[in-house]
């Protein structure tokens, strides 16, 4: 019996499973280690390991066989995979030495050392649960954190002491009386919006640790109940919504005997506390932000003598609408220079010592790794729906792409032995390859195959050449007359989806094989294009991400005349889709006809601080900007079909947001459908749940557009 792709697509987590993933390559290059499960539909991540010199695969740990229980997650786990977007279970994050020797790992809160020579892996005798552990660089010790504290204990399980921690720390769970400081966590600011999914670093001789200390006592508490389960205690979160105080988050230099010192800058000018490096290479190294973000500033710390905690100011950046983060710098070079990236010429540059080594309009997206070597880094050149891997030498003389220019390409190791993983538009899954001074060696993937195929064109749309995906029925013939179209966008900062990568377009070709032309474009305030175009949104979230849907959607039926019936078009899409999705429908009925809203954010105050002030500012300051950016001003204004779908467990973007327009539409008599998922996050991991979504949101679109059901 042949299964549908809605039910493959939810049993094998949009096709994630049984791919190899989080890869850490030895600094020795010797082995790689990784994480996939045992098939296309296993749910359970294991540890893996490649030895490069004799080419074999080994599974180090299986969940299954080391007899923990990884149903009954701590609740700061829970929190950790909702920010990180992790919805696999098992092993699901492990951390190593420097030379890959030992990982560490948590199953159900309890803590595993796996020897990565000998393939022996046992669980240390600690009480839990554990959360984040991570081997020293000489992994001779394992750092993990409990009950809001830093706790360090030998590999051999000897030795547990606690070096860092005010007393019991409050939970996601806890109730509003507890203590309310951790040590070694990121706040939730740090690791929604600022890809720090850490709180303590270890030192490059493995003798002391930078801990961040947060305290969640200013932030305001919101409470995220499950209506379907009213016995159920609500979770308290704490939520720093735009215009509401942060945490506050500072650093300390932590040693093994608990003695510590305070890394000092000005928290008042400066108070995020984006990224921590700490490496042989340079000095303990912090990267902090205005709260209007507009200045991004590198300090190196002092980590010892009569001056210890005393900063100096590395590099500064401002810019007047924002400074972007970008992963992987600064990083130092063993003569140290800083390396660095620079907004330059609508161009973001790699930089060495202050000087650009990148080309103009070679777009860098992420940094890998750097050494006197090479710098190997992810960059789009010419079209942003690719993403090529490159090195670059230090003096900028040579650069030279490592991965197609047609792929999605991802990158980890250094220039002597490097993980590439690439994906294209005309095959499923990814080609994940090790380049070692031995060779070149694949890296097996026992991914499902889809049952249906990407059947895609890229397109370039309208005036500002709006980079676009068409999808069309497998089917279709050029004489079939003009199909309903529906516009699957994401549409805003920080999200693509028009890519040149096979499995990203699946969910859009399914509708289109049910009967759509089915249209995703990327506009402006989409990454790729470089800074100019992402900031082409401040001030204003609405005006020309909708602008820039309506101009493709447009320009589409142009390019082929006869192909879109342009008196049936409908939107969806999540999150930030979803809130594009209901914008459409609310602000230009005269081209959409109904629009599906998953967790969209509707009112821009009630969302986080970081993210919102970036675009919008303060509240306070631009209440202007955020009206205009707001649905719920709008609500009369409904005249077309609207579904708002959203999960009551979501706490990125609260069910509030959905709730708060329903409530307006009705007020203002407006007819709209609401569908809540009881117990599910901002993720519809839940197999039952992805599943019937997508059937659920086809038979509104056929109700909607008055088209014939056809099936699944």
């Amino acid at each position: 019996m042949s299964v549908s792709f809605p039910r493959q697509s939810a049993r094998t987590q949009r096709f994630t499973l049984g791919a190899p993933r989080s890869f850490r390559v030895a600094d020795d290059g010797s082995r790689v280690v990784y994480l996939r499960s045992k098939g296309g539909e296993d749910p359970l991540g294991c540890l893996w390991r490649l030895d490069l010199a004799h080419q074999q695969e080994r599974c180090i740990a299986d969940p299954r066989d080391l007899g923990a229980d990884d149903s009954r997650l701590p609740p700061e786990e829970r929190a950790r995979r909702e920010r990180s977007r992790e919805s696999a279970g098992g092993i699901v994050a492990f951390a190593t030495d420097d030379q890959a020797t030992v990982a560490a790992f948590t199953l159900g809160g309890q803590l595993f050392v796996a020897d990565l020579v000998s393939g022996d892996t046992h669980a240390l005798a600690v009480s839990g649960p554990v959360i984040d552990p991570r081997p020293s660089p000489d992994g001779s010790r394992v750092a993990f954190v409990r009950d809001g504290a830093l706790h360090v204990v030998g590999v051999d399980g000897s030795g547990e002491r606690q070096i860092a921690g005010d007393g019991p720390a409050l939970s996601p769970t806890a109730s509003l009386h507890e203590d309310r400081v951790t040590w070694g966590l990121a706040e939730f600011i740090a690791a929604e919006e600022m890809d720090r999914l850490r709180g303590f670093w270890w030192s490059p001789d493995s003798q002391r640790l930078a801990v961040a200390r947060v305290d969640t006592t200013p932030v305001q508490r919101w409470h995220i109940g499950d209506p379907a389960e009213p016995s159920t205690v609500p979770v308290t979160l704490a939520y720093p919504a735009a215009g509401t105080p942060n945490a506050d988050v500072s650093l300390f230099v932590v040693d093994l005997d608990g003695q510590s010192f305070e890394v000092a800058w000005d928290h008042g000018a400066l108070p995020y506390l984006a990224e921590v490096v700490w490496s042989a290479s340079g000095p303990l190294t912090l990267v902090v932000q205005s709260r209007n973000q507009r200045q991004r500033v590198v300090l190196a710390a002092n980590a010892e003598g009569a001056d210890a905690g005393a900063v100096r100011v590395a590099s500064r950046v401002t810019d007047e609408r924002w400074v972007d983060l970008v992963a992987g710098v600064p990083r130092w070079l063993p003569d140290g220079q800083l390396v660095d990236t620079a907004d330059g010429q609508d161009t973001r540059r790699l930089t060495v010592g202050g000087r650009p080594v990148t080309p103009v309009k070679l777009q860098v997206r992420a940094v890998v790794s750097v050494s006197p070597s090479g710098l190997i880094f992810t960059a789009s050149q010419d079209d942003p729906a690719a993403v090529s891997v490159w090195r670059v030498s230090v003096d900028g003389q040579e650069l030279e792409r490592l991965t197609a220019p047609d792929e999605v390409a991802a990158a980890v190791g250094d220039p002597a032995t490097l993980v590439t993983v690439a994906r294209r538009l005309d095959r499923p899954g990814a080609i994940t390859m090790v380049r070692h001074r031995l060779g070149t060696l694949p890296v097996r993937s026992l991914a499902s195959t889809p049952v249906i195929t990407t059947r895609a064109q890229l397109l370039w749309l309208g005036q500002r050449q709006l980079r676009a995906v068409l999808c069309l029925p497998s089917d279709h013939r050029p004489d079939a007359g003009p199909l309903p179209v529906l516009l699957d966008p994401y549409g805003g900062p920080h999200g693509q989806r028009a890519v040149a990568s096979h499995d990203a377009l699946l969910g859009s070709q399914w509708f289109a094989d049910q009967g759509f032309a089915v249209l995703v474009a990327d506009g402006r305030g989409t990454p790729g294009r470089g800074p100019a175009w992402e900031r082409s949104v401040a001030g204003d979230l609405a005006t020309a991400p909708l602008d820039d849907q309506v101009d493709a959607l447009t320009a589409c039926a142009q390019a082929h005349p006869g192909l879109l019936d342009l008196r049936r078009v409908a939107i969806r899409g999540w999150s930030f889709g979803g809130y594009l999705a209901a914008l459409g429908v609310l602000r230009r009925p005269d081209v959409f006809a109904a629009a599906i809203a998953g967790a969209p954010v509707t009112d821009m105050a009630l969302y986080d601080t970081h993210y919102t002030e970036r675009y919008l500012g303060l509240p306070d300051e631009q209440p202007q900007a955020y009206a205009a950016s707001s649905l719920l001003g709008d609500a009369a204004s409904l005249r077309r079909p609207l579904l708002l779908i959203h999960g009551l467990a979501d706490d990125n973007v609260v069910s509030a947001h959905t709730l708060r327009l329903s409530r307006a539409l009705l007020e203002a008599g407006r007819p709209h459908t609401v569908l809540p998922l009881s117990g599910v996050t901002h993720m519809t991991s839940q197999e039952a749940v992805a599943e019937n979504l997508l059937l659920l949101q086809l038979r509104f679109l056929q109700d909607a557009l008055g088209l014939v059901s056809t099936g699944d």
